[in-house]
């Protein structure tokens, strides 16, 4: 996806923003009782709005081709008779014909782009998240398809395999997200696991992003895995007084700890306050939004919350554009979060 400059960024954020403003007037757009011509030709005009800021987004310098990477591409006319859609274009190298939505997150999908859109914007711009449940109701899709779609969005939210390393001053802490045990259900399908919850690991760069990821314990070995892949060795590590941190510690630069069991949660420069308050979003997000999560997709939800985190300092539209531009590269099957 070709570059843009600040200013064309911030631009195609504002008119992100102002068209998700008006693609939220669910009532009249898609609750479908304002039938008629007026109706239709309005979420038309919205279908047509959303496609062509999808175009510009991915294509900045025109149309190119998925499948072998050529600009040499032309659009092929719409013609509901030969059944030719909209939007519909054609390479000369390789002959094979494409859309905007090829290769994406929207690859495949029969919701239109403008309710993405919307579910795009309205992801990036909740503080604690919003559920599928909700986004069903409001897009006036199935529970299935909103499940679905809120997926495809998270894939997008993920950043992959990152290079860069976090440095400086690095504070790690870590989590356990599952209900309390007094709460679970006392029977034999349940008892196996009623002890156990899912740790999850938050290392956060002070002035900078955070990572965040579900990890099998919180042992030195794990821990030592998960911090020397994603931190730099001439760091400064802030942790609680957590003994596996004290081996690891060694490897860095400088190590310091708070002691919370003595009540202890800040000493001039040290603490782990910036890392709890990730933590903070993240379960109330869990507990007030989706009420329960399962180990199998919880990373999804991390890498919602960590994009979300990352770009606490943007307007909504401009963490909705990042999103949107993420979204290249990125498809994801139905198969791939229900296996």
């Amino acid at each position: 996806m070709a570059l843009l400059s600040p200013t064309e960024f911030r631009e195609q954020a504002r008119r992100f923003e102002e068209m998700a403003g008006k693609l939220r007037e669910v009532a009249f757009l898609l609750d479908g009782t304002n039938g008629g011509e007026c109706h239709q030709l309005k979420k038309k005009n919205k279908e047509d709005q959303a496609i062509e800021m999808l175009e510009q987004s991915r294509w900045p310098n025109g149309p190119f081709c998925p499948f072998c990477g050529s600009t040499s591409a032309y659009r092929l006319n719409s013609d509901p008779a030969s059944k030719t859609r909209k939007g519909l274009c054609k390479c000369r190298d390789c002959r094979k014909q494409f859309s905007v939505t090829v290769g994406t997150i929207f690859h495949g999908s029969k919701i239109p782009i403008h309710k993405w859109m919307t579910v795009l914007h309205l992801m990036t711009a909740s503080k604690k998240g919003i559920s599928a449940l909700q986004i069903s109701r409001m897009m006036g899709i199935t529970y299935k398809s909103a499940w679905f779609m809120c997926h495809r969005v998270r894939h997008a939210m993920s950043e992959g395999p990152l290079s860069v390393k976090l440095r400086g001053v690095v504070e790690v802490d870590e989590t356990y997200v599952g209900g309390k045990n007094k709460n679970r259900p006392i029977s034999p399908r349940f008892r196996e696991g009623a002890k156990k919850k899912i740790p999850v690991i938050a290392l956060v760069q002070r002035g900078g992003n955070v990572r965040s990821f579900k990890i099998k314990n919180a042992g030195v070995k794990e821990l030592r895995k998960a911090i020397e892949e994603n931190v730099d060795r001439q760091s400064w590590l802030m942790t609680d007084q957590w003994k596996a941190y004290t081996p690891i510690g060694r490897g860095y630069q400088s190590h310091e700890a708070v002691n919370h069991s003595a009540l202890e949660y800040v000493r001039g420069n040290v603490y782990t306050n910036t890392a709890e308050s990730y933590f903070s979003l993240l379960k109330r997000g869990i507990i007030g939004t989706f009420h329960n999560i399962s180990e199998k997709h919880l990373d999804r939800y991390n890498d919602e919350f960590a994009f979300r985190w990352n770009m606490r300092k943007s307007t909504d539209g401009e963490r909705a554009m990042a999103a949107l531009r993420a979204v290249e590269g990125k498809r994801l099957t139905y198969k791939a979060p229900t296996a």
